[in-house]
């Protein structure tokens, strides 16, 4: 298990009802990155492979 699985369990655990739109998530990283600019990179890799989940090209 890494350690980030613990803070996805969590999430799953304690939001995993609830339905969000990708505006909100996007608005979410922007005030977290704000907050914690040494975790730029991450944070738009992440958004990243999210925006092209469908990406035929990148199979």
């Amino acid at each position: 298990m890494y350690f980030t699985d613990r803070g996805i369990e969590e999430l799953a655990q304690r939001r995993g009802g609830e339905e969000v739109t990708f505006d909100w998530l996007a608005e979410q990283l922007r005030t977290f990155v704000d907050l914690n600019p040494d975790f730029e990179v991450p944070v738009e890799r992440l958004a990243t492979w999210l925006a092209r989940l469908d990406d035929e090209d990148d199979e």
